[in-house]
């Protein structure tokens, strides 16, 4: 998930931030202040989840949980705040949690996992309309450069994640950077021959060249281009099963 806090107290935004980050389903965490900064950010940028302070300098966080309502693809939306009186109120314009300040790890992860299953059930119910099959090909498309891409799934090499921006390896050695995020990837492959590896990778089975160890009993995939992605822990099960290790 791509993430993205609005709190007008650095240090509440720094705590938070941290906390997300040990979280595996968080691929990147944004930071905002106030609701024109946060708008400003999220027309750029498609983002899955913000945490929302309700108190904000002398703006109101749900000011803001009505703007998003507004986008094509609006974020789920979790409160995050010093306040519980306004719980009722949160629950009606549909956030999917409310927590309450000082953040703590295991409340942290409780929420986030509410919003994996939050998305993945909105992606089954929706099929992504840039999704076009045909009997034998698979296509994806989408906007790198400012001009839109059509890229068969077959070509993908991998797909990685770094500083908020998708980069997406194809085998005739282009590669086309987009603010989507890993989600939106993983929801258009097949995962027959695309497998997760971490939070911030996936790849395509069939054009690992090498696997090399790393620490922490880890791997190095080497992928056809040369392309070095590491393993995280919490994936090897599936990669070893998938490639009989």
């Amino acid at each position: 998930m791509n993430v993205l806090l609005v709190d007008d107290e650095p240090l509440a935004r720094d705590e938070l931030a941290y906390l997300l980050k040990q979280n595996i389903t968080v691929e990147t965490v944004f930071k905002a202040e106030g609701i024109k900064e946060a708008l400003s950010f999220l027309f750029k940028h498609q983002i899955d989840l913000v945490f929302l302070d309700i108190s904000l300098n002398e703006e109101n966080g749900f000011t803001l949980a009505k703007e998003l309502d507004q986008l094509v693809n609006p974020p789920l939306i979790i409160f995050a705040t010093a306040y519980d009186k306004y719980a009722v109120q949160a629950f009606n314009i549909d956030a999917i949690d409310y927590i309450l300040k000082p953040f703590d790890q295991e409340r942290i992860n409780q929420a986030l996992k509410k919003a994996s299953a939050a998305l993945s059930a909105r992606l089954t119910k929706k099929k992504p309309d840039t999704v076009k099959e045909t009997s034998d090909t698979q296509f994806i498309t989408l906007t790198s450069d400012e001009r839109t891409v059509v890229i068969k799934t077959q070509d993908i090499i991998a797909g990685t994640v770094e500083n908020g921006e998708l980069t997406i390896y194809i085998k005739n050695g282009s590669q086309y950077v987009s603010h989507e995020t890993l989600v939106w990837l993983k929801s258009r492959l097949n995962s027959e021959f695309f497998l997760q590896v971490h939070r911030s990778s996936i790849v395509n089975v069939d054009s690992i060249r090498e696997i090399q160890p790393w620490f922490n009993h880890t791997y190095i995939l080497i992928m056809n281009n040369n392309k070095r992605i590491p393993v995280g822990r919490s994936y090897l099960k599936e990669l070893k099963a998938r490639l009989n290790m």
